[in-house]
């Protein structure tokens, strides 16, 4: 469907107070918050204002009016402290018990966030919230220490794990950044009393968040802290041990150079918990690391917010998953099911993912190895003086995203860069992000965006140690600012303030891993001042690549006959929490499941038909599980048309079907696989063996479909393939010997949608050449013919 423009980045926070008048809720109070969408300042937005009641009533009555209950709104008023910060209904909440009032459950109900207080202490409260104030005046509570409450989802996951390692070994914790991951996996260390634990992080920035977490949990408790700094040994009982996997991997008991942490891998450790395990981890010394610590008795929890390499290795009950549809569900379905009652989901940001084709933009195409459709490696390719090749190209993209016309792009107006202050951009290089750099504080817009360029060392003038304290020092000291990466700071730490990524690097075999990582970067929860982030932008220049990225985020295979109504109904879920727009000119386009997944057929088939028909989308799932029966058709095959290599073929895939284009470590070497890896590594190799026989045929299939003397609108199928070409023509252009009947029995092996797609392609370039004027035809006709692959007859194609 066809959808008007807008952006909403963020929202004022309003504080309400409400009543029930009824004998159970007699003398209680509900202090809740909600959001306003307002173009007024914060200034005209006073206490009681009818925009304020509103905003408040249409909340309230989102929990109230399917139970049928009537209440009475007592104060509304906007949560800005005198700090100009947003703050929220929880804050008003710790107030009142550090000032020793109690929360109170009505009688009959689960309700547990009700106070029993006159309206005007409530409003003395949230005046004392507003000037910073920790209890109101005169009530301060004795001995008052925050308490961990987990949420629903953290409080089942800490349950199943506990009662899992009563009877097993191995946990893995697939969940989203924000779930919370660090807190519950200490609070599981608490509930099995695990005397001896130590947790490897892959990033010192993520180890102060551990420690924080740390004394929430074991405040009070005989448990202690170390890390580097400290030895093991010692004599208290129970302690937590903080290691990096950068320094474990470095340790000759592990096959590292340096003599060192022998005393970590000699301990007899209870539990050990990997951070972002997902990175690391795979490689031969990061296998031995986990081997070497996990002992014959010791607990292993993993903890990942995208373990797609990792999920092979657990059963299906030692997994526990919270995606983003999950959270995004539980943040709109909350107040139906828990009345009353703070939601935590509130202050997370919608994610919103638009697609722009960059090529089609500029009107021209960048072909490159990583991708012949458009390659971002070659649109942002440098000369050896460090300059863009094709500079006035990258000028003109840049022109583009503040041109003011009905595309909105995201810069194009100025309540738009207000919007956009403070974005990340991904470029596939550290040369492109030196040069990039250059030319935005050249720009007559972007010269207002101050550059914070992390991607390798950075620009010259601006050197620095640690990105993301550099990221942080840029952002505080400037209103509006570009932070440029090629990897940095794209998974494990938070930048609240960033509210768009711009993707403007990868190809269509890009990392799903490294891809979700880094787009849910920008759904850090922030508060601005006086709004707070309601929802968070991906610009992907890439469309191809950002729908294959959303139907792998739910794991969904988008070749013919494996897409099911489960499929569909688990993508359609995704799509109504992360809406995908689709920005083609002036007109937004939001894709539904079954939109989404015609487009990547569509893109596929456009892949196949660039590629001469040496494409491995051309072909069928049956591949995976090859008979003997498949392999003696085959191999008869192979006898007359013999084999060929991928010319495509320029990254690897791994077992589990997802790139893995960006090693953490750098290192080539793989570890010992399981039995299931091994497995998919074979019939990876099968499907791999078969298509080198069945590409002699299909690259030369192109030539003849183009000269097929059949209507357009009719479909070209492959069976009707081998029957509409005329006998000269298959003795002409398919390999010698190769007869129409063992074409028959290898037409099993081709996705019929795509072969459908890919020919009608073919065909409808060249009815289109038809239409031109005689010189420009024949430059379509060329263009196409360049496509065409035919190692037997080069010059039929000259």
């Amino acid at each position: 469907m066809t959808m008007k423009f807008s952006y909403e980045v963020s929202r004022y926070k309003l504080i309400y107070v409400f009543g029930i008048p009824d004998d159970a809720h007699k003398g209680l109070l509900k202090i809740g918050e909600a959001t306003i969408s307002t173009d007024l300042p914060a200034k005209k937005l006073f206490p009681n204002c009818k925009e304020l009641n509103a905003a408040a009533d249409e909340r309230i009555k989102s929990y109230t009016n399917t139970a049928g209950i009537a209440y009475k709104l007592l104060h509304t008023e906007l949560a800005i402290d005198d700090g100009n910060f947003s703050f929220g209904d929880r804050d008003v909440h710790r107030l009142l018990k550090r000032s020793g009032i109690k929360k109170f459950s009505p009688p009959g109900t689960t309700a547990r966030e009700w106070f029993r207080l006159p309206v005007k202490i409530a409003i003395r409260a949230i005046k004392a919230v507003k000037q910073g104030k920790k209890f109101l005046t005169g009530l301060q509570a004795k001995n008052f220490v925050e308490e961990f409450i987990p949420r629903p989802e953290q409080d089942d996951a800490i349950n199943k794990t506990v009662k899992y390692f009563q009877r097993g070994k191995e946990f893995l914790w697939n969940a989203k950044m924000r779930f919370g991951k660090t807190i519950c996996a200490l609070e599981v260390v608490r509930q099995m009393k695990f005397s001896k634990t130590i947790i490897v992080t892959h990033r010192p920035v993520v180890k102060a968040g551990w420690f924080e977490d740390f004394d929430k949990i074991f405040h009070g408790t005989d448990y202690v802290c170390r890390h580097k700094d400290n030895t093991i040994t010692g004599g208290e009982e129970n302690f937590i041990y903080f290691a990096s996997m950068q320094d474990l991997r470095g340790s000759k008991k592990v096959g590292g150079k340096y003599d060192k942490n022998d005393e970590i891998f000699s301990t007899q450790w209870d539990c050990v918990i990997v951070d972002e395990a997902h990175e690391g981890t795979q490689t031969a010394l990061g296998d031995s690391v986990i081997k070497k610590l996990v002992k014959k008795k010791t607990k292993f929890l993993a903890l990942s917010g995208t373990p797609f390499n990792l999920l092979e290795k657990f059963s299906a009950d030692s997994v526990y998953t919270w995606d983003y549809v999950n959270e995004q569900r539980a943040k709109k379905f909350w107040d139906a099911e828990h009345f009353g009652e703070h939601n935590p989901y509130a202050e997370l940001p919608q994610m919103n993912i638009y697609t722009y084709d960059l090529g089609k933009l500029l009107g021209k195409k960048f072909s490159g190895d990583d991708d012949i459709i458009f390659s971002f490696s070659e649109f942002f390719r440098t000369n050896d003086a460090g300059n863009f090749v094709h500079e006035s190209d990258i000028k003109s993209f840049l022109d583009l995203l503040v041109k003011q016309d009905d595309n909105n792009y995201p810069f194009s107006r100025p309540e738009f860069c207000d919007m956009f202050r403070h974005t990340l951009w991904i470029v596939p290089g550290v040369k492109a992000g030196q040069a990039l750099s250059k030319l935005l504080k050249d720009h007559r817009v972007f010269c207002n965006f101050e550059v914070a360029n992390v991607a390798g060392d950075g620009d010259e003038d601006i050197p620095y140690k640690d990105a993301l304290e550099l990221v942080k020092k840029t952002i505080a000291e400037n209103d509006y600012t570009i932070t440029i990466s090629c990897g940095k700071l794209t998974a494990g730490v938070t930048v609240p303030q960033w509210t768009a990524v711009l993707y403007l690097a990868g190809s269509y075999f890009t990392s799903a891993t490294n891809y979700l990582q880094t787009i849910f970067r920008v759904q850090t929860p922030c508060d601005f001042g006086d709004k707070v982030k309601a929802n968070c932008y991906v610009f992907d220049f890439a469309p191809d690549r950002a729908l294959k990225m959303v139907t792998e985020f739910v794991k969904i295979s988008a070749r013919a006959g494996k897409v099911d109504d489960a499929d569909i109904t688990r993508l359609d879920a995704l799509l109504k929490f992360c809406p995908v727009i689709a920005v083609e000119g002036s007109e937004m386009k939001q894709l539904n499941a079954n939109k989404l997944l015609e487009r990547i057929k569509d893109a596929q088939a456009e892949r196949i038909v660039q590629n001469g028909f040496a494409d491995n989308n051309l072909y069928s799932d049956r591949l995976l599980d090859l008979t003997a029966v498949d392999w003696q058709i085959l191999n008869g095959a192979k006898k007359v048309v013999g084999t060929s290599k991928d010319p495509t073929k320029k990254i690897v895939i791994n077992e589990q079907g997802l790139t893995d284009d960006e090693q953490t470590d750098g290192t080539k070497k793989k570890s010992a696989r399981t039995p299931e890896q091994k497995e998919a590594a074979r019939r990876a190799a099968d499907r791999r063996n078969a298509i080198a026989i069945l590409r002699q045929v299909s690259i030369r299939m192109p030539l003849l479909i183009y000269g097929a003397d059949v209507p357009l609108n009719e479909k070209i199928t492959a069976k009707r393939f081998a029957e509409i070409v005329d006998d000269d023509s298959w003795v002409e252009f398919m390999p010698a010997g190769f007869t129409r009947k063992m074409f028959t029995d290898l037409i099993p092996y081709y996705d019929p949608i795509n072969f459908v797609n890919a020919a009608k392609k073919v065909r409808e370039r060249a009815k289109a050449a038809d239409k031109l004027k005689p010189t420009e035809r024949v430059k379509k006709i060329a263009e196409l013919f360049a496509t065409f692959k035919n190692p037997d007859k080069e010059t039929v194609l000259t």
